[in-house]
């Protein structure tokens, strides 16, 4: 097919001026923030999902992520916002973003299965002058592995009259000191001419946009990132076994090392990893690296120190129920916390979920408490508890045998858990000062 410039500078301008449609498959963590972003500055959006109850909800108004507002949302529904589970409706679009999710399989290896059959379910629907940008974390070579034959396969030619980018999500939930639009944002194209055209397509909502060479830098940078976490919070980790067992208190140690203002970056200790990126990531470059022979000794060691963490935790619980007198099997625990972090309503890879999973196999009755998280979902590859979140009343507080601070959450009264828990073991360091009821773990 003959080189056809008017493509790019065609759907260049449209994304310039706003008359491009914004296509974004995906309308969770990731993708909603894109939507209303996109929306607030003047672009029509078209959002996709293959969940019907979500689409249902969000064309109604309804926010189901805590720290976007109904408001936000019915703000971009003003300014032309539609949800659909029709993939068809793809041909109406401009740009297509994935936000879609990017798990390990059973043997932690990359599941892209999501991803895929989301591309190979827009296939049908492409057309001529599109960009298509994926967003999901993965690992180096996916872009132009996986999507760029599956693109072509459909007769376009990728650089010339189709073009294809990776742009890596940054979103941190829950931290308000950054919004979608401040967050700067690495892009990486195909070729030159996709790289123009992703800058395009962010350049008018993201207020400072980060250009890399291709589209495996682009990949290779988001892993680096969440690596860099990973392996941190691996070290601290170790060395909170290592305090406890000398019968420091790790999280004074943290505080004092932090004063130095130079040539550290204090990293905390808790129950385990979670979230979408720091427990899954590391992962996905260990599995490529071995395609090139290379073993990732250092992100594995990592990996499994932050994977041991839950049981460390579970043997911390057993060892304070047993100086009580007590078995773990008949004992009730409340779990203070089921999201993955505080202030926010993701329990996506929870280690709340985990310990509570491990203490149920050992006779335990499990209970939680959760303000941001009202009845216990059904999650993917996670024991489906039928439970809501209990009371934190002076009554219900007692009636426990051990209380796990998995989340601290800054709604938490810890000073009425810490006057009527019998027992807690705290996870998280809010308990700074030596208490008789309190565990540090």
């Amino acid at each position: 097919m003959a080189l056809d410039n008017s493509s790019k500078s065609k759907l260049v301008q449209g994304l310039a001026d706003k008359t491009a449609m914004i296509g974004i498959v995906g309308l969770g963590y990731v993708g909603l923030p894109l939507v209303l972003r996109y929306a607030e500055v003047g672009y029509k959006v078209v959002g996709f999902d293959i969940d019907a109850e979500k689409v249902e909800k969000l064309s109604s108004g309804q926010s189901y992520i805590k720290h976007i507002s109904k408001d936000r949302l019915l703000d971009a529904i003003d300014h032309g916002f539609e949800a659909t589970t029709d993939f068809s409706r793809a041909a109406e679009v401009d740009a297509l973003i994935l936000c879609v999710p990017t798990p390990l399989d059973a043997h932690r290896e990359p599941d892209l299965s999501f991803v895929l059959d989301t591309v190979d379910s827009l296939l049908p629907h492409l057309r001529e002058g599109q960009v298509m940008s994926l967003e999901s974390t993965t690992y180096p070579g996916t872009t132009d592995e996986e999507l760029l034959p599956r693109i072509e396969s459909s007769g376009f030619k990728v650089g010339e009259n189709y073009f294809l980018v990776y742009s890596p999500e940054r979103e941190d939930p829950g931290n308000a000191k950054f919004s979608t639009n401040t967050i700067p944002k690495v892009c990486g194209g195909y070729s030159p001419a996709c790289l123009d055209v992703g800058l395009a397509l962010y350049g008018q909502v993201i207020d400072k946009l980060v250009p890399v060479t291709s589209t495996r830098a682009a990949e290779m940078t988001k892993l680096l990132e969440n690596i860099h976490r990973a392996v941190n919070i691996g070290l601290v980790n170790e060395m909170k076994i290592v305090a406890d067992r000398m019968g420091i208190d790790i999280h004074e140690v943290i505080r004092a090392a932090a004063t130095k203002p130079f040539g550290f970056v204090p990293y905390y200790p808790g129950p385990g990893l979670g979230g979408h990126c720091i427990p899954i990531d590391p992962f996905y470059l260990t599995w490529k690296a071995r395609e090139y022979g290379v073993t990732t000794r250092f992100i594995e060691l990592a990996g499994e120190v932050n994977s041991n963490m839950p049981d460390y935790v579970v043997a911390k619980v057993t060892d304070a129920l047993n100086r009580q007198r007590k078995a773990v099997s008949g004992s009730s625990v409340l779990v203070l916390g089921v999201a993955y972090k505080k202030n926010v309503d993701d329990m996506r890879e929870s280690p709340s979920v985990i310990l509570m999973e491990k203490l149920q196999a050992l006779g335990a009755s499990i209970a939680y408490n959760d303000p941001y998280v009202p009845t216990f979902p059904k999650l993917r590859n996670h024991t489906h508890f039928d439970l809501s979140s209990v009371d934190l009343s002076a009554a219900s507080l007692k009636s426990y045998d051990c209380v796990l601070l998995a989340t601290d959450h800054d709604e938490y009264d810890f000073a009425h858990i810490l006057k009527h828990a019998r027992l807690i073991v705290d996870t998280r360091g809010r308990y700074l000062e030596p208490a008789p009821n309190v565990v540090k773990s």
